[in-house]
Parts: structure tokens; sequence; C-alpha cells
């Protein structure tokens, strides 16, 4: 039997023990971001998450229970109507008592505009500065500037205005580990703002990221420095912040769809383009069929390998991050190593 000394021992140390309140109710839009406000909220709460498994934002339609998980929110994190234009009206529509934060305006990023001509497919933008929306890609080509324009994002209540025009910014902004810790900067400021009670917990949380991050960012760049100079097309440019932050060689985009398979007639553009391009590897998405990169990549010297820049393929957490970004970095290292 324990003695009255060590129950009070133990009674005083429960009482010591800081409290952790209940937090707030948090909606994310994907995965990749969804595993930075997780990481975030580790010992705190979970954040709900509206595109799950293998879905895509440029495509994805709401369903009811995402409905009311956006009305319960007191707290909503997306990258921008420019990828999930599907949440631009149901944002519009809740109340006031949402803060709803589009993470593609956070301080410190850095944006790049898309790349369009020459080896890189045209992006058609549409009407409303909404660009992108979809993801419906013209077959032509257009000519345009296709430099990296970074662009220093100004802070800003977010509030339910998402007039910001994003049309010619490259949106899949969380492949660059220092954009993705610009992200977290802003989601822990958030997070401390609707939440005070708990700030202590998410500004230890987002040092620990922070360090997790740059561990990160040393790993990749040293994984694919031996392959950085070996040209590699992709189906879809998604990746030129990975591509900018680590010196890789993308020599186009073939800007097919993984929605919509292509014909005969493009499929003969796509393997002349391969050709034409010089590609050591040709990188599709994992909704492709293994057949369909076989067809493409048959009499030229590319290899095939699949990238997963929204992590369709990961389970959601705050692990996903860092799996993603690992995963691009081995696969982009295993096809080009293996090339000639």
């Amino acid at each position: 039997m324990k003695s009255t000394s060590a129950l009070l021992f133990a009674s005083t140390m429960l009482l010591a023990a800081p409290a952790i309140a209940a937090g707030p109710n948090v909606v994310v839009s994907i995965k990749p971001i969804h595993s930075l406000v997780a990481s975030i909220m580790q010992g705190v709460g979970e954040p709900s998450l509206i595109v799950e498994g293998a879905a895509s934002p440029h495509t994805y339609n709401m369903k009811p229970s995402n409905a009311s998980a956006l009305q319960a929110a007191k707290v909503v994190f997306w990258v921008g109507p420019g990828l999930e234009a599907f949440l631009d009206k149901p944002l519009d529509a809740l109340s006031g008592s949402a803060k709803v934060v589009e993470l593609s305006e956070a301080p410190g990023l850095e944006k790049l505009k898309f790349r369009e001509g020459g080896a890189f497919e045209a992006h058609d933008h549409g009407d409303e500065g909404h660009g992108d929306e979809g993801h419906k890609h013209a077959e032509g080509e257009t000519e345009h500037d296709d430099a990296a324009a970074p662009e220093a994002a100004a802070g800003h209540d977010h509030g339910h205005d998402h007039e910001h025009g994003h049309g010619d910014t490259d949106m899949h902004m969380w492949l660059d580990p220092v954009n993705a810790k610009a992200m977290a900067a802003e989601i822990e400021k958030t997070l401390a703002e609707a939440d005070p009670d708990n700030a202590g917990a998410y500004k230890a949380n987002l040092e620990a990221l922070n360090k997790r991050l740059d561990d990160l960012d040393a790993k990749l760049a040293e994984t694919v420095a031996p392959v950085k100079d070996k040209p590699f097309v992709v189906f879809h440019d998604a990746y030129q912040y990975f591509e900018h932050r680590y010196k890789v060689r993308v020599a186009g985009s073939i800007t097919v769809s993984p929605e919509v398979l292509p014909g005969a007639e493009r499929l003969s553009q796509i393997h002349a383009k391969i050709k034409e391009l010089g590609a050591t590897c040709v990188f599709a998405e994992p909704q492709f069929e293994p057949k369909l990169i076989n067809v493409v990549i048959e009499g030229t010297p590319a290899k095939s390998g699949t990238l997963d820049p929204e992590a369709g393929t990961l389970d959601a957490g705050p692990d996903l991050y860092f799996q993603l970004m690992e995963n691009i970095g081995t696969s982009l290292k295993t096809c080009l190593a293996s090339a000639s």
C-alpha cells in the first residue's frame, strides 16, 4: 500500500502538469497542407481533411460531410482558388465566425510563374483570375516568359475575399521546404490567435517542425545532387518549386491530366516530344496506367518513373509531408541514376 506522502506527491505532480485545452475545429483542404497543420496541432487536436485518399483538388466535388465540417470550423486553411477552385464559393458562403486562411498569401513565400511555350505546354487560366481551375490545359503552346518570378507575399487579413487573381502563379508552393516553413509560420500564428490557451504548444511544435524541415532540405539536396544535371520530362508541370530549390533539370512537360486519358493522336505527339527533348526519364503520376507510360517511351532511350506531388498514395498525418518530399527525391535519383 502506498504511503500518504507518496500519494500526496503523485497528486501534486498531476496538479503541476500543464493542462492542454481542447483545440479549435480546424479544416484543411489538401494532404500536404494538412500535414503541416497536423504537425503544429500535435498534442492539442487533429485537423479535418477535405480532399482525402487519392482524390485530386483539381477535380474534387464537395461532399455533405465536407460542407458540415466547414460550417463547424473555427479555422480553415487552403492554398487558394488557383488550386482548390471547388472551395471558392463554399468558403465565401461561410458565416463570419470562421477564419479562412489562404496560404498562398503567407508572408515570406517565394512564388513562381507558370512556364509556358517552348518545352512547356500552355495553361488555361480561365476568365476570372482563378487560373488553372480544374487544371485544364490547352493542347497548343503560347509564348510567355518562362522564367521564375519570385514574389514576396504581403501579410493581410484573409477574411473571405478571394479575388487575388492567381492566374499566372504556380500553386504547388509546398514542394519547396522553405515555402513550407513560411506556410507553417502563418499556420502557427493563426492557431495561436484563434486558440491562445494553447499558444505555447503551437509555438513549441512549430520550432520542432522547422528543425525537421531544415533537416529534410539538407537531405533532399544530398539525394538529388548526383543526378541533378540529367534531363527529365513530367506529364504535368507541377514540380517547378522542387526544381527551383534543388536545381534539378526538368526538360519540359507533356501536360496530360491524369483524369483525362489521351487518344492515339495525342500519344503520338507525346512520343515525338519525348524524343525531341532527349529526356533521360519520363515521370507520370500514380493515376496513370503503367501501360500508358510504356507506350509513350517505346522506341526512346527514356526510362519511366512516378512522382506524386499531392501525396494521393500516402496516409494523411504529420509525417506525410516528409514522406512526400523524400519520395520525390528518391524517385528522381532512382530513375535518373539508372538511365544512361
